[in-house]
């Protein structure tokens, strides 16, 4: 008689848009302990801080300091808005946060990669690089996150695979938002290494008032895990997705 491989479930948790400052601590940090309690690995899709501050940074990785499990996170738009985000990111090394930024995360068997992704909207009005310059470096900025996106998935020989952005990589999780801002909410182009590399799900945040689940062309799930979003549609519940994967025991 053959052995059979003993498996164990492993639960990813995630949730994005804490918009962390020092007066919403007493709301933002609660509620980031509630939900680690839900899981394994705890994963944050962009917008740690409100301001982009290297100080909001600092005192959520003290905060998160007590969470006893992996916390994986990519940046938001907000985390670069006063220009801090490098020193964000190092103010953040070798904390219990760790950021992926292009890069891949291995835990308990099951692969990570994370950027922050960019917008350019979807499908047949995805914008393109002609015209003035300005509109050439959105698109490229737009091309780059999508290729750096691809070549970290690619580094991940996982059976799971999982996607962390900041950006939505469909237009149905962004549906609810005003149609005018789709293009600074996401990017298709996010979504074709998905497809191509086959990843279990993709986890974003940032289109607030958009829809908390959409799939891409070839039926991959994706998760808008904005903690707005998700404290207005699951009122009651804790504000997060939680993802089951089977792993080896």
């Amino acid at each position: 008689m053959l052995d059979t491989e003993r498996f164990t479930t492993v639960k990813v948790v995630a949730v994005a848009d804490l918009h962390y400052t020092p007066e919403a601590e007493a709301s933002v940090v609660p509620t980031l302990y509630e939900i680690a309690a839900l899981g394994d690995i705890l994963v944050v899709c962009g917008d740690l801080t409100h301001h982009g501050l290297v100080e909001e940074a600092t005192a959520l990785a003290r905060a998160a300091d007590r969470i006893p499990i992996p916390v994986l996170a990519v940046l938001g738009n907000h985390d670069f808005h006063s220009g801090q985000e490098e020193g964000i990111k190092a103010a953040l090394r070798g904390t219990r946060i760790q950021i992926l930024d292009g890069d891949i995360a291995v835990v308990r068997d099951i692969g990570f990669a994370g950027v922050k992704g960019f917008g350019s909207g979807f499908g047949r009005r995805v914008l393109e690089p002609w015209g003035e310059w300005v509109m050439k470096e959105f698109v490229r900025v737009s091309v780059d996150e999508a290729t750096k996106l691809g070549s970290a998935l690619a580094r991940l020989k996982c059976e799971h695979r999982i996607a962390l952005l900041h950006y939505a990589p469909v237009v149905g999780t962004v549906e609810g938002e005003p149609v005018e801002i789709h293009a600074f909410l996401g990017s298709s182009r996010l979504e074709e290494p998905l497809n191509r590399h086959q990843v279990r799900a993709a986890f974003h945040g940032h289109a607030h008032h958009g829809r908390p689940e959409g799939q891409t062309s070839t039926g991959i799930p994706i998760f808008n895990v904005s903690l707005p979003l998700l404290r207005r549609t699951r009122p009651g519940q804790p504000p997060c997705r939680v993802l089951e994967l089977s792993v080896p025991a």
